[in-house]
């Protein structure tokens, strides 16, 4: 008989795609054989409706060594026989349930996705998106996301360096919790989650397995989230002293030898890390759920099987070597149980003690439908393209609205919440949060260093998909650039709503081919990522959200710029733009137009040829050592790139090109691909003929010293008042002073 539809909407398998099954597998699955289905064709394990549009990323360089979809993260050769794993993922609808658990499961989460790769994780970042920052709901979410991050983080000992965090009423149903990891290993010493000899062992380490976390591949991150449904025991509860333990254990047993291959148990648990281990190296397994160590009674092979229970890993050992690995696992204090092992013919066979339980071909569980779904652009974005901006305000509104600016919830400091995170861990961090447009840390043994950041901003992508998510990849590397480093891959997180509307999947479409053109651009590969679909609650989506983490790669990490302003004297050099951009087609998306005026409109654009003549010019000002600080200009335009490079130094500057008619503009645009840099006197020449060598309009425009901002014509502040609104402002926001 037919399953019922209230089953198939619990595992989030439609009515055909169970007749495909059926006709697969040639019957009618049994309960867990279901289950498998359900997890293994869920959106968060079989990319039904986004694996054809990531075709469109570049996913090859010379320095990549691991490509996107291979492994669980992509690897890339940074030199010194090193070489720099990282990926990012969404843990969304679990932060919108539990955010405390939510968010600190997320971060568990991607730390083993590193670790699988034989990686030591060796930082941490985030993109968080909540809703109105006065709302008593979005408090909640943001405290307890806040919580989560920094609990599980500073406990397992791995330094959170960088992130960003963004409010906009589109989030307050959903919020977003995107987790990156960056890790380091010798080149040589690469782990991979697949196996190719038939009797190697699976053993089970870590927690035991519980009932938390069941349906959560399936049940929260494959489908809308809906706040009527009763949705908490699919969210895990996470252990971060048992993690930092596992960390130095696994990385211990992935040095000995004995390993053919690991892998971490994340979404869909057992049932994922040991089908799709199989899966990569062409073999079957078969499985005995009754040795799996277990926390709660009763527990059928069903939950077994599906549980999401953190913090436990799967090592496929070497034949013969089992005895080995127990007893190193035994020095940390860690029970490890063979619960099965790979086998020839290329089947799942899962036992219960010794009655078989399920039997599946590992390629059709592997093998989820694609969808393309039909693409229409949506009709809202022709109608907030055409609205217009309001007129400039009177000129001696200026200094008010930078305060105002400066003080809002998308520009404010983070201070207050990075103070939470411990970026010190490990001693690696050179640049700390908010002192740079990226986090800058030092390897150990080498003299280079590595820049991270993430980036993304949603109103782009709102006004105009493929520009927002050409932008997203830009201003990530372009936040790695102006440190200095040189821009090597990215890794990304999709954030969407339905994709069976077309309109949704027109901006999921768009975005992606915004990216590519982006990526390819720059030279920057995509070489890991996660989609995250069905953001929606009560039938509204949030923003189109692509997020990007970009990582590059400093030659000397002394060499690092930071955006503060540190030498009176100084020459403030514009990079990017000759003159003062006076448009009001620059204001389209800006953070000046949604917070002073209430608007999200316009249409954003990119010349992405120029912003990848911009990024050379960096890399190239860096080399030559001609500039003492350079700083990203993008949220809330030029001017509060200078004020916040003045307020981080303490240190005043003179802006003397006069601003156009149109002032606000001039100073609040967000036209991209554009930096402010500051150089010594007699260095100001040699970096205006190196960007007119590299193309890159530049000129200057003003100096630095004093202890206030001031622009001709326009306003003068003391840096102690802008200090003062950019310092408290998130607090006031959030309704805390």
């Amino acid at each position: 008989m037919a399953v019922s539809q209230e089953i198939l909407d619990q595992i989030a398998l439609t009515r055909s795609e169970y007749e495909l099954v059926v006709q697969r597998i040639e019957r009618e699955p049994n309960a867990l054989e279901l289950g498998l289905f359900g997890a293994l064709w869920s959106e968060h394990c079989g990319y039904k409706h986004s694996k054809p549009l990531l075709r469109l990323f570049p996913t090859a360089s010379d320095a990549v060594r691991v490509q996107a979809g291979e492994e669980n993260a992509g690897m890339v050769d940074i030199g010194d026989g090193l070489s720099v794993v990282f990926k990012v993922e969404s843990h969304n609808h679990p932060s919108a349930v539990e955010p405390y658990q939510g968010a600190a499961t997320g971060v568990g989460g991607i730390i083993r996705d590193i670790l699988a790769m034989g990686a030591r994780p060796v930082a941490l970042l985030n993109s968080l998106r909540f809703g109105d920052p006065g709302d008593a709901q979005t408090r909640r979410l943001f405290e307890g996301v806040v919580a989560g991050i920094s609990g599980y983080g500073n406990c397992v000992g791995i330094p959170d360096v960088g992130g960003e965090i963004y409010f906009a009423p589109s989030y307050g149903g959903n919020p977003l919790v995107n987790a990156m990891c960056v890790g380091v290993l010798a080149s040589d010493e690469l782990m991979r989650a697949r196996a190719s000899n038939p009797g190697a062992s699976l053993m089970l380490v870590g927690a035991s397995t519980g009932r938390d976390g069941i349906h959560g591949a399936s049940g929260l991150a494959s489908r809308t989230f809906e706040e009527e449904r009763e949705m908490r025991p699919t969210v895990q509860v996470g252990d971060p002293f048992l993690e930092k333990v596992l960390i130095e254990a696994c990385l211990e047993v992935a040095r000995s030898g004995h390993l053919e291959g690991m892998q971490d148990l994340g979404a869909a648990g057992l049932t994922s890390s040991t089908i799709e281990s199989a899966a990569r190296g062409g073999m079957g397994i078969e499985l005995d759920v009754a040795l799996a160590p277990r926390r709660e009674q009763g527990m059928t092979p069903y939950e077994v099987m599906l549980s999401e229970s953190q913090e436990r890993m799967l090592l496929i050992v070497k034949q013969g070597h089992e005895d080995d690995v127990a007893r190193m696992l035994e020095r940390w204090d860690l029970h490890a149980s063979v619960i099965g092992s790979m086998t020839e013919g290329g089947d799942a066979r899962i036992f219960d003690g010794g009655a078989e339980v399920a039997s599946v071909d590992i390629e059709t569980l592997v093998d989820a439908p694609q969808y393309r779904s039909d693409i229409v652009r949506p009709e809202y974005i022709a109608q907030v393209q055409s609205l217009a901006m309001p007129p400039a305000p009177p000129r001696s509104d200026a200094g008010r609205l930078l305060t105002e600016l400066l003080a809002s919830s998308n520009i404010a400091s983070r201070r207050s919440v990075y103070r939470r995170y411990d970026h010190e861990v490990q001693t690696n961090t050179v640049v700390k949060p908010g002192a740079a447009d990226a986090a800058v840390l030092r390897l150990k043994g080498s003299a280079r260093g590595l820049a991270m950041a993430t980036d993304g901003n949603g109103r782009f992508a709102y006004l105009e998909p493929y520009v927002g998510g050409a932008m997203a990849v830009a201003e990530a590397c372009r936040n790695v650039a102006v440190t200095g480093a040189k821009p090597l891959a990215v890794t990304d997180c999709l954030n969407f709503g339905d994709p069976d509307k077309p309109d949704v999947y027109y901006q999921l479409a768009e975005c992606i081919r915004g990216m590519a053109d982006a990526c390819k651009a720059l030279g920057v590969p995509v070489v890991s990522g996660n989609v995250s679909l069905y953001n929606e609650t009560r039938g509204e989506a949030i923003y189109p959200t692509p997020v990007v983490g970009a990582v590059g790669v400093l030659e000397r990490v002394e060499h690092h710029l930071g955006a503060a302003f540190t030498q009176p004297g100084d020459v403030l050099l514009l990079l990017g733009a000759a003159a003062l951009s006076g448009g009001e087609e620059v204001l389209a998306g800006s953070e000046y137009a949604a917070h002073i005026h209430n608007l999200v409109g316009g249409r954003p654009d990119i010349d992405l040829d120029a912003e990848a003549r911009l990024q050379r010019l960096l890399l190239a000002l860096t080399e030559e050592r001609l500039l003492h600080s350079a700083h990203d200009c993008s949220d809330g335009g030029l001017a509060v790139a200078i004020a916040e490079s003045a307020v981080l130094g303490g240190v005043g500057a003179s802006v003397t090109k006069d601003a156009p008619e149109r002032w606000d503009a001039a100073l609040f645009g967000e036209r991209a691909s554009r930096a402010i840099a500051s150089a010594a006197p007699d260095a100001a020449s040699a970096v205006l003929a190196l960007a007119e060598g590299h193309g890159v309009p530049a000129a200057r425009i003003g100096s630095i010293g004093g202890d206030t901002l001031a622009w001709t014509g326009l306003f003068e502040a003391s840096i102690a008042e802008l200090a003062a609104a950019w310092e408290g402002g998130l607090e006031r926001a959030l309704g805390r002073d």
